[in-house]
């Protein structure tokens, strides 16, 4: 009998991006109470949302390595015991310098995420279900987001804030048991998957993408030859494009609301929901639509780059306006509409980035694009604390968040061709 335990494994690789993003978006949400509590200026803020990063960066690409090497299933049952053990760490932290440790200790945990996702998504999905796929189970990411200021606002407010770290870390334990329970690295050896869904999924795999034939899993050569070829980078470049608008919003819209709209914590609370749920809405349209389109069209490559190249000019059209509004109603429905459309791209990066590279090698090579992604997680963050300190408040960080949606669209417009990812297959 034909079965879909794949779409279990995408509500377990769902509930992962959930509670990743609700870690991580849960300074954000306290930072007015710690600010005041721990003494800390807008500037160290900043440098804290930034550290998170440092770690973050490097165990993107190291996450992407170990994936392919020994199986998205260790590696994620790893990195989840890391990111809560620091989350809870989080609560004891009484000073700037002691929070800047914890950051970075947790940031070394979830670097992993995106890419083991996405090598557990290549391994478990045909090729015409992967925009989808990514989609779906991606959009856990910024419904975490939205969770995050009603649950750690709440909770902070009625017992502190330090006990809403301690609940998340317990939440992400409770996965990582549910994780180790139910996954496995390979489909065909799931006690729960029928042979006709294993079939399904190895017969599109092993048809639709290039097999590199001329060297081994883990040759170094064909790897470096993937990473900086052009298309590559240009995916890398968009990600960056599409992450400094992510952690704009996602550090700094908190204290958008309550330091500049001037809204109270419950208020926050409430009205922060509203940009994340545009963002999950956008999640699951953009690889809906880049599934369709390819069925229509037959051009995977096209079908994967509009959705990225309209959505992030849509949003940087958004971000720009919403630096010219200061009425509350204007800001947050342009954010919420930029942050519908420019989560349309997340996922088209990845189902593009498994369109350029081999299958043996997606784990690395979407390592090293998040890597480079994510160094837009350590500018980000620090560059609008700085401007919102020094440089011209929070207009000119939305001018330039604005400006970086812009630039990824135009770079994978001329980056990412058929003739170059063509050119690239034949070298592999």
């Amino acid at each position: 009998m034909k079965t879909r335990y794949r779409w279990w494994i995408g509500a377990l690789l769902f509930g992962a991006g959930m509670l990743n993003y609700l870690d991580r978006a849960a300074l954000s949400v306290v930072a007015p109470i710690i600010k005041r509590e721990l003494g800390i200026d807008d500037a160290q803020m900043g440098i804290l949302f930034s550290s998170f990063f440092i770690g973050y960066c490097v165990f993107c690409f190291v996450g992407g390595w170990a994936a392919d090497r020994f199986g998205p299933r260790r590696v994620f049952a790893c990195a989840a015991g890391v990111w809560s053990l620091f989350c809870g760490a989080t609560a004891l932290a009484g000073s700037f310098a002691h929070l800047l440790v914890v950051r970075v200790a947790f940031g070394i945990g979830e670097g992993p995420m995106g890419t083991t996702t996405n090598k557990a998504i290549s391994n478990w999905f045909p090729r015409r279900e992967a925009g989808r796929a990514v989609g779906w189970t991606n959009a856990g990411q910024p419904l975490g987001a939205a969770i995050a200021a009603p649950i750690v606002g709440l909770v902070a407010l009625q017992f502190g804030w330090r006990v809403s770290f301690v609940v998340i870390a317990a939440l992400g334990f409770v996965w990582l048991a549910a994780w180790w329970a139910l996954f496995r690295d390979d489909p065909a050896s799931h006690p729960r998957v029928s042979p006709e869904e294993a079939r399904e999924i190895a017969s599109d795999r092993m048809i639709d993408v290039a097999p590199d034939a001329h060297a081994d899993d883990h040759a170094v050569r064909p790897l470096l030859r993937d990473l900086l070829s052009r298309p590559v980078l240009g995916v890398a470049l968009a990600f960056f494009s599409f992450n400094y608008v992510l952690y704009f919003f996602l550090s700094w819209l908190p204290s958008y609301l309550t330091d500049y709209q001037h809204l109270n914590i419950k208020q926050m609370s409430v009205v922060g929901i509203l940009p994340w749920l545009g963002a999950t809405v956008g999640f699951v349209a953009g690889g809906t639509v880049s599934d369709r389109i390819y069925r229509r069209t037959g051009d995977v490559l096209f079908a994967r780059k509009i959705v990225i190249v309209v959505g992030l000019a849509v949003a940087a059209a958004c971000v720009l306006l919403a630096s010219r509004v200061s009425s509350l109603g204007a800001a947050v429905t342009l954010i919420a509409i930029a942050s519908l459309f420019a989560f349309m791209a997340p996922q088209a990066c990845w189902s593009l980035l498994q369109e350029i590279v081999p299958r043996e090698r997606v784990g690395s090579a979407g390592g090293f694009v998040h890597l480079l992604a994510n160094l837009a997680g350590i500018l980000s963050p620090s560059v609008t604390g700085w401007l919102v300190q020094y440089g011209g408040g929070y207009a000119s960080a939305f001018v330039l968040a604005g400006a970086s949606a812009l630039a990824g669209a135009v770079i994978l417009t001329f980056t990412v061709r058929a003739r170059a990812v063509v050119q690239m297959r034949g070298a592999a």
